[in-house]
């Protein structure tokens, strides 16, 4: 199904500009969402803000849990999708439940908690539900290998060949102590690879995401145990989502 640049704003648990108004793809902007509280279904314009009055909500996968397979189990996504990014969207809610924060769009509630060391719980959960839905769109069924067109272009300019691309994201992911995050960034027009810790994301910086690779435990033992270079190498060459990257590169 091709998403609209304005439905999936409301799945993603944002309603207002990324760090930047074209931070994201028309793909990761679109999809329908219901609210808890209202139960009504809702397409949201790009810059609307979140009401008072809604919670967040878990955003649906952009494909069936079993459509990763073999590669990405449905195992795997019942726990990571459904607990692990679950929980951190029940998190957020009761954290800014009667708060300032409880009627900003997520990306402000981010860069807000992000600067405040007191709100370092509610960083930690708002920005792994940002992480993980943008992690989902990273990643789609028969994806990876090679890409072409504007992106291989772009990648070939700045890395020097693809080849070069891939070695610097094994890498980075491979060697991201602990849990973390592996990420193709835009910066400064040009592609970087870099990495982060635990929740950490782009969004606190000025380096626009154009895909990421979840290295946490839970992403990848219940497939690859703790193989994560096997992990890594099947995500490069399964499952990458290239036409995304080229939406957020546009």
């Amino acid at each position: 199904m091709q998403l609209s640049k304005r439905n999936f704003i409301k799945a993603a648990l944002v309603s207002s500009a990324f760090v930047a108004s074209s931070c994201t793809s028309k793909i990761f902007r679109s999809h329908k969402y219901y609210t808890k509280n209202s139960g009504e279904s809702s397409l949201s314009k790009f810059n609307n803000k979140k009401q008072s009055t809604m919670s967040f909500e878990l955003p649906a996968l952009p494909y069936a849990r079993n459509a990763l397979a073999p590669h990405i189990s449905e195992n795997t996504l019942n726990y990571h999708y459904g607990k692990h990014h679950q929980a951190y969207v029940t998190n957020l809610n009761n954290l800014i439940a009667s708060t300032e924060l409880a009627s900003k769009s997520l990306e402000e509630i981010i860069k807000i908690s992000a600067a405040d060391k007191t709100k370092a719980g509610i960083f930690n959960n708002a920005a792994q539900v940002w992480n993980h839905t943008f992690y989902w769109h990273s990643m789609k069924p028969n994806g990876g290998g090679k890409p072409s067109g504007a992106v291989l272009a772009k990648i070939e300019a700045d890395f020097g060949s693809y080849e070069n691309f891939v070695t610097e994201f094994k890498q980075a992911g491979a060697t991201q102590f602990g849990s973390g995050w592996a990420w193709l960034v835009l910066e400064d027009g040009k592609l970087k690879v870099t990495k982060t810790g635990n929740a950490e994301t782009p969004l606190t910086t000025s380096a626009k995401p154009l895909m990421t690779m979840d290295v946490w435990e839970h992403a990848y033992y219940l497939d690859f145990q703790n193989a994560r270079p096997t992990y890594i190498d099947t995500f490069l060459n399964h499952l990458v989502n290239w036409d995304f990257v080229a939406e957020n590169l546009k």
